[in-house]
């Protein structure tokens, strides 16, 4: 099946999008990233319009705009809950619901399976987890916050998933472009707020010494530093060629089964890492990364 495949390839790609955002963001700050990003991601869409081509709706518009502005929302709670920590449970934990929220509503909207689809199918979930772990020495139990956030983070990505698989099926990537129009209008609008936010004087009691000027970290880093914006453009064009592909998927499959694979983009940040950073990958990620192939493998043959 095609959309296997592209569901897996897309899910790498999301992986490496997620990379380079993590790497942007130690030099420009999440905020700034996501907004870069999603800026970048825009103008690959509208480049790929007039091949790719695509009907303009109401309903394309409405729900790409509609899953943009989820997107967005996820994005925010999954970096929040990471911030917490620990990532070794929190992180799997957001993929799994990203993966159980569409394909329950798959399953109840008719999605159906040979029975090695389903072994395939509980394969890839085992492998979610398993990929995206992280063993942390002395990791602590999250707090009941934490969890909170992880769980809405991981709905609202599979609520993303359900959304653009309810556009239209002609509308090519006129959807996609709805999507980032939204996303960067929220993104850069709160960037705006904090940049303004960070500008006001900070008053100075009687007997304290004058502020001379807030620390960068604290002015949520107002220079957009070129190499960092760079870095965080790459990654916005890999997300929205990331969203392409699994929009690809969805329109050649069903949505229980791009789901779950998609939930494994974990999988490209670890390799990634591994790669560029010589990060260790433990042995249970490497079994993760096993189990995915052969999932994606008897999905492919079901």
């Amino acid at each position: 099946m095609p959309a296997a495949a592209l569901g897996l390839l897309g899910a790498f790609v999301y992986g490496s999008a997620d990379f380079l955002g993590g790497v942007a963001a130690r030099r420009i700050g999440p905020l700034r990233t996501t907004a870069v990003g999603a800026v970048a991601g825009l103008a690959l869409l509208l480049l790929a319009l007039p091949l790719v081509g695509g009907a303009w709706s109401a309903a394309a518009l409405g729900w790409g705009a509609l899953s943009g502005l989820v997107g967005t929302v996820a994005v925010a709670l999954l970096y929040a809950c990471l911030a917490i920590g620990p990532m070794s449970i929190l992180s799997p934990l957001t993929a799994l619901v990203s993966a159980l929220v569409p394909l329950t509503w798959g399953l109840l909207g008719g999605d159906r399976f040979e029975p090695v689809g389903y072994v395939a199918i509980g394969l890839a979930l085992v492998a979610v987890v398993l990929v995206g772990f992280v063993p942390e020495k002395g990791a602590v139990r999250p707090r009941p916050r934490a969890l909170g956030m992880a769980v809405a983070a991981g709905a609202m990505i599979g609520v993303f998933l359900i959304l653009i698989d309810q556009t239209p099926d002609d509308s090519g990537v006129v959807p996609l472009i709805a999507n980032r129009v939204a996303n960067a209008a929220v993104m850069w609008t709160v960037v705006a707020i904090a940049v303004a936010r960070a500008r006001r004087p900070v008053p100075v009691a009687a007997g304290d010494l004058p502020a001379v000027g807030l620390p960068d970290q604290l002015r949520g880093g107002m220079r957009l530093e070129p190499r960092g914006a760079g870095i965080a453009a790459g990654g916005g064009v890999l997300d929205a060629t990331a969203n392409l592909l699994i929009l690809i998927a969805l329109r050649l499959g069903d949505l229980a089964t791009v789901s779950v694979l998609t939930a494994l983009y974990p999988a490209g940040t670890i390799l990634l890492a591994a790669v560029v950073l010589r990060e260790r990958v433990a042995p249970v990620q490497w079994v993760g990364l096993v189990l995915a192939i052969v999932a994606a493998a008897l999905l492919a043959l079901s």
